[in-house]
């Protein structure tokens, strides 16, 4: 196991990607060979991120934030 597919391992056990691992992540897909079985794996972390299945550490500081833009807006 790779150190893109072990980061989305931990995500997937966990349910949380962080904004260190997402970063992490996002460094290591840019910069790392990697074949089909860690796009997949990368694919499949993209899928539980939208099915609800892992939270972004990321999405949830913007939502945040957005709610208190909104609140303050009001």
């Amino acid at each position: 196991m790779n150190s893109i597919q072990f980061i989305i391992q931990q995500a997937m056990n966990t349910g949380y990607l962080s904004l260190q691992s997402e970063n992490q992540l996002r460094h290591l897909l840019h910069t790392t060979q990697y074949g089909a079985e860690t796009l997949w794996a990368f694919t499949q972390l993209q899928v539980a991120v939208m099915d609800g299945l892992v939270v972004q550490q990321s999405r949830q500081q913007s939502l945040k934030r957005q709610a208190q833009q909104q609140f303050l807006a009001a």
